[in-house]
């Protein structure tokens, strides 16, 4: 099986129904780190760094690679923090692509 840094995000343009809860949790067992809402529409994860320069830093670096595999995040940060949210807006919910995402960010972290 092939995990999921070694994919890549497929458009999704709606007309599919988004992960139920078990599938989400089995996709979240790819990327440490992350929590499941309590609805299993959204993910997120808080990311600590030592400066406000290295925060955004890895903001530019999430830009680039959202960029890159064209499945972008909701993301907040400041000095010394950095939280990132994926769901896929078109399903109203969780995709493959969002725990590819996630993986992804990992390695960048």
């Amino acid at each position: 099986m092939m995990g999921l840094t070694a994919k890549t995000c497929t458009p999704c343009r709606g007309g599919i129904p988004p992960l139920v809860p078990d599938e989400a949790k089995r996709y979240l067992a790819e990327a440490p780190g992350w929590g499941l809402d309590e609805s299993a529409t959204r993910i997120e994860r808080k990311f600590e760094f030592k400066n406000f320069v290295q925060t955004l830093d890895f903001v530019n670096k999430i830009g680039a690679l959202a960029e890159q595999e064209g499945h972008h995040p909701d993301i907040c940060f400041g000095w010394g923090y950095c939280t990132v949210v994926f769901y896929t807006h078109k399903i109203k919910g969780l995709h493959e692509n969002d725990f590819i995402m996630a993986a992804k960010l990992n390695e960048l972290a």
